[in-house]
């Protein structure tokens, strides 16, 4: 994405996958505090399913490996890239599969997206959502309560609201975190908690997401 960080990553140096994916599975069975493995982006989905199953496979060997965590636009720009053989693996799976998918806008989860999510939660998939506060774009609090709306409609769940990474190029899309915390407050007036996502940022060296509000 424009406004993530990953926009400038390395990816062409960095891609386990071209040699090193049999090297990543001996690092997970050798660390046994490891319970989650996260697919994470660029976009894993842009995967073919029989790499994605041949992974997943992989994963189902290490006992202490539980969930499968994956994080993906694909089901909100291209439906139809929730196919029958994605579903096939995914319901197969012994791993508890979570997607995280990235929503911005009520506006992005139409019929065709919702039919996608649907046939997902069937397989057995459990339905995060991850936004991002842009200017312009969602950075009212009727937009964001829309938004929270339709993902209950479609029985997905706001989980994250990230504050704009600070990469190269995307300013124009920056929200001050004040801001962010005041719609935050509107939101939880309008909405039942679980519905109010918390909002996060990313800081670097950190572990995980820093919550703000």
């Amino acid at each position: 994405c424009r406004y993530c960080f990953r926009r400038h990553f390395p990816y062409s140096e960095s891609n386990p996958l071209a040699s090193q994916w049999q090297q990543s599975v001996a690092a997970l069975q050798s660390d046994n505090s490891i319970r989650e493995v996260i697919f994470s982006g660029g976009d894993p989905l842009a995967l073919t399913d029989k790499k994605l199953a041949a992974m997943v496979e992989d994963l189902q060997k290490i006992p202490h490996i539980k969930r499968l965590r994956i994080h993906t636009r694909l089901p909100l720009v291209l439906p139809k890239r929730v196919s029958k053989s994605l579903l096939n693996w995914i319901s197969s799976s012994s791993l508890r599969v979570v997607m995280v998918i990235h929503a911005n806008h009520a506006n992005e989860i139409d019929a065709e997206t919702a039919e996608a999510l649907l046939q997902l939660r069937n397989a057995g998939c459990e339905l995060l959502n991850q936004a991002v506060l842009l200017r312009g774009v969602n950075d009212h609090a009727d937009s964001l309560v829309a938004l929270s709306e339709r993902l209950s409609e479609v029985q997905v769940v706001p989980y994250y609201l990230h504050l704009l990474d600070k990469v190269k190029g995307a300013s124009h899309f920056d929200v001050a975190e004040q801001q962010g915390i005041e719609l935050i407050a509107a939101m939880r007036r309008e909405l039942p908690g679980y519905l109010v996502p918390r909002l996060v940022r990313e800081q670097q060296g950190e572990t995980s997401k820093t919550i703000i509000a």
